[in-house]
């Protein structure tokens, strides 16, 4: 056991996956109190069974693209004995995610304004609300940080080649939502600045999840190095922009991607 967020409590959005699912297992084991929340289903189950024992975890069913549940989501967590203090807006539709659902990946010519507002819905617009949650009921009441998630495709398009006799895809909305997730932390920093509050971005690069190795390979020849991460060296970083140690940074966008934004 680590100590590196001690007096942290972490509320997550999606924490289901496995970005999600990772960072709160290594936030336990550094100290932190977490609380996470996902849409019901395998997903949240897994996350119950797997800490439901501990203490200092809490879980509650949460659509960020719901209004009214995003609404009343911190003042339940407050009023059961959580004080978040770190939020991370982490909750998105991904390819992967929807292949997962048995989704289809249209063209762009069909793809339909339904389906890309719904993913706005969800990645950009549930984010909004969550922070829009916490200046009602955190922000200047104490201390706090929130941590935006965008992608390695925020400012960078994405390369459609290497997704071609895939069962995922690359989607615009995805890319679109996650540009304007930077946007979001870039207003909030200053905004939130002479409150005792922090906003930055963490954008992960491609993260392996059972990928085909030749998904893999094609990906790796965009990474300088020449390999996807594991979901353990984005959490090394999350865990930074979570601890005290990160007080000085506000309105920055940290690039977790084996250089593929560098080249």
């Amino acid at each position: 056991m680590g100590t590196q967020l001690d007096g942290r409590t972490v509320f997550i959005t999606g924490s289901g996956g496995v970005l999600g699912s990772t960072y709160v297992r290594r936030m336990l084991d550094e100290g932190a109190k977490v609380v996470a929340t996902d849409l019901e289903g395998a997903r949240a189950d897994g996350l119950v069974e797997s800490h439901g024992s501990n203490p200092n975890f809490g879980f509650y069913h949460l659509d960020v693209g719901d209004e009214d549940a995003v609404t009343g989501i911190f003042q339940k967590v407050m009023a059961d004995g959580w004080k978040p203090n770190v939020v991370l807006n982490n909750a998105a539709i991904t390819g992967e995610m929807l292949m997962g659902a048995g989704k289809p990946f249209p063209d762009f010519a069909d793809t339909t304004v339904h389906d890309f507002e719904r993913t706005m819905r969800t990645n950009l617009t549930g984010a909004f609300m969550i922070a829009r949650q916490m200046d009602r009921d955190i922000i200047g009441k104490y201390p706090a940080t929130l941590i935006n998630v965008a992608s390695m495709y925020a400012l960078n398009g994405a390369h459609h080649p290497i997704y071609e006799g895939m069962p995922f895809k690359n989607f615009s909305a995805y890319g679109v939502s996650k540009a304007g997730i930077h946007g979001l932390t870039v207003w909030l920093a200053g905004y939130w600045a002479k409150r005792d509050a922090t906003v930055n971005t963490i954008s992960p690069g491609a993260v392996f999840n059972g990928h085909s190795e030749e998904f893999q390979r094609r990906v790796g020849e965009l990474i300088m190095q020449d390999r996807m991460a594991q979901p353990d060296e984005i959490a090394d970083v999350m865990l930074f922009l979570a601890s005290k140690q990160a007080g000085h940074m506000t309105g920055q966008m940290v690039n977790v991607d084996g250089g593929f934004s560098a080249w």
